[in-house]
């Protein structure tokens, strides 16, 4: 066998070296921060998985053995301590690395997920979305698997994503303080064409309005300083203003709350914890459609 033949034709085939994605698996009930970790990561080039319950999440675990778990404490039908004892206990799942995401930083909370092996520990509230992203760099180091694989001649450029008909050139200001949703948001947005305004907080956010007009408001309510009622209340107080749509999206969801909200004239009352972003994007749809048939 010509040995050396054979390298020269194997050097001549364009072959590149692509390292296989990690893979992450995310077990979170949240609907809207479940939807908006899962584009996060998927972002950074990561293969990812969403399971909404610890039962769903703990059969992920065991048939899909991902290289990474990212996981919520407070779950339905199994909790996040109750996952990470059955993964505890299984010598094919223990090794497996987990960053737990909660809305609890007690201790005693903390150190009850450290004994059990988690690797990190990340507060929501305190939530940086690049910060995680580098909490999952450093947790999968080197675990790419390199493969050969046979590249086209001509690689086909990414096209970029088309933007919607009804969004293209509209100008949505979203109020929002969480660092994570608005950096999710903003993505979303852009990938729709939209122009983009954002404040972090009330006075800055009603002095914003005044100014760039936008078509749509998308307005959080627990805000520091002024909270999203207040802002609302004097968005539609205002001649200048009252005829820009809003549509409320916020972690609150009690009946007295939505009908607050309706009753200061809101378009939508969205609950983060029940819709995804796609249905964000439609609501906003239909409210600007809305708007321009009156």
């Amino acid at each position: 066998m010509d040995i050396t033949g054979s390298l020269g034709r194997i050097d001549s085939i364009n072959c590149s070296l692509f390292t296989v994605p990690s893979t992450i698996l995310i077990i979170e009930d949240d609907i809207f921060f479940g939807d908006a970790l899962l584009q996060k990561v998927r972002s950074g080039g990561y293969e990812a998985f969403l399971a909404r319950d610890g039962v769903s999440g703990l059969k992920e675990l065991r048939d899909r053995r991902p290289d990474l778990v990212l996981l919520d404490i407070v779950l339905p039908k199994m909790t996040g301590y109750d996952v990470l004892e059955a993964k505890q206990k299984d010598p094919g799942l223990a090794h497996i690395p987990v960053i737990v995401i909660s809305r609890s930083g007690e201790p005693a909370e903390v150190n009850r997920a450290l004994s059990f092996g988690v690797k990190d520990y990340v507060v929501k509230s305190e939530f940086d979305p690049e910060e995680v992203m580098e909490k999952v760099r450093l947790q999968l180091s080197g675990k790419g698997i390199s493969v050969a694989v046979k590249a086209p001649e001509n690689p086909p450029l990414k096209a970029k994503p088309p933007s919607s008909p009804g969004l293209s050139g509209k100008k949505i200001m979203w109020v929002e303080d969480d660092k994570f949703l608005s950096d999710i948001i903003a993505r979303k947005l852009s990938a729709h064409g939209c122009v983009l305004l954002h404040a972090a907080e009330g006075e800055s956010a009603l002095k914003m309005l005044e100014k760039e007009h936008p078509d749509l408001v998308l307005l959080d309510i627990l805000l520091s300083g002024i909270d999203g009622f207040e802002i609302l209340k004097r968005i539609k107080s205002n001649e200048m203003t009252r005829k820009t749509p809003v549509i409320l999206l916020s972690n609150l969801g009690q009946k007295e709350d939505i009908e607050k909200g309706e009753s200061l004239g809101a378009a939508r009352f969205l609950v983060k914890a029940t819709v995804t972003l796609d249905e964000i994007i439609a609501e906003i749809q239909k409210v600007l459609q809305e708007a321009g048939s009156k």
